[in-house]
């Protein structure tokens, strides 16, 4: 198959994957599917309450020093976790909390991604601003 370029978007109903050929054998090799790339919707979180598990991404907006709760997931879940509008600290305590208890978020910008784990639970794999206690 010849290269091809495209100018503006390209669709596909069965995802794409990154494919490499050897040029000695001409056997092909699949790479990366991009159809399992992560996206989700987003849940807007205003004060206090519960950080849900249905949506990727959760957005706070802290409206005085909130309490934020987060259940226990499913193995292998993504959760990110972000301060969007500071009106005070917001602090999450989710169930359970590999390395720690607590995730405050003071500024603007803080943000977490968790995965969960069955045996250590939330696990902070990435972590901007936030204070992990």
């Amino acid at each position: 198959m010849a290269n091809t370029t495209f100018n503006g978007p390209v669709r596909s109903e069965n995802g794409f994957q990154s494919v490499s050929k050897n040029a000695t054998t001409g056997a092909i090799t699949v790479g990366t599917s991009y159809s399992d790339i992560i996206t989700g919707s987003v849940q807007s979180l205003s004060g206090a309450g519960a950080v849900n598990l249905t949506d990727l991404i959760t957005e706070v907006t802290t409206t005085g020093a909130n309490a934020l709760t987060l259940a226990d997931g499913s193995a292998g879940q993504v959760k990110i976790i972000t301060m969007v509008v500071d009106g005070g600290d917001g602090t999450l305590t989710p169930t359970t909390l590999a390395g720690g208890t607590t995730i405050t978020f003071n500024d603007v910008g803080d943000g977490v991604v968790l995965v969960y784990g069955t045996t250590a639970g939330w696990v902070v794999v990435g972590n901007n601003g936030a204070t992990i206690a």
